[in-house]
């Protein structure tokens, strides 16, 4: 079974793809891009509640650490969630110009919120939890965006 870091890491190679193919959809053409949409927010989502729900809580508990880096991407969860919905009003609209100018700042946001907690977070998580590896990385895969 995959690590922590690489579980996460990878899934979020999966959101950038999913990114990719979204803002193609959109360039294509505005009017049929919700279907794309609606994947990258739901598996962008998915990935957040992963960290959120499971991660970081194990994270937290073992470290005593709340107020630390996951607070901080919690933070950052919450800005990107926001343009997220911001990009699926501008699609709502078919506004491509509203679309393309949140999707540009969302891709600098999560390059380096991803960079972050590839090379600090899940680092640190690894350390600390590499005997519960296998158990949280389960937990994450299995599941359940409410």
């Amino acid at each position: 079974m995959s690590t922590i870091k690489e579980y996460l890491t990878a899934n979020h190679g999966h959101c950038d793809e999913l990114f990719a193919n979204m803002e193609d959809a959109v360039a294509n053409s505005i009017e049929s891009a919700k279907e794309a949409y609606e994947e990258f927010a739901k598996d962008t989502e998915r990935h957040f509640q992963m960290e959120e729900r499971v991660m970081f809580l194990e994270f937290e508990q073992k470290t005593g650490m709340t107020q630390g880096p996951t607070a901080m991407m919690r933070h950052e969860h919450a800005q990107m969630r926001n343009l997220i919905a911001e990009m699926g009003a501008a699609i709502e609209a078919k506004d491509k110009d509203k679309f393309f100018g949140k999707s540009e700042t969302l891709m600098i946001l999560m390059q380096q919120h991803n960079m972050k907690e590839e090379q600090m977070l899940y680092t640190m998580a690894q350390q600390h939890l590499s005997a519960e590896s296998d158990r949280i990385v389960e937990m994450m895969q299995s599941m359940i965006v409410e």
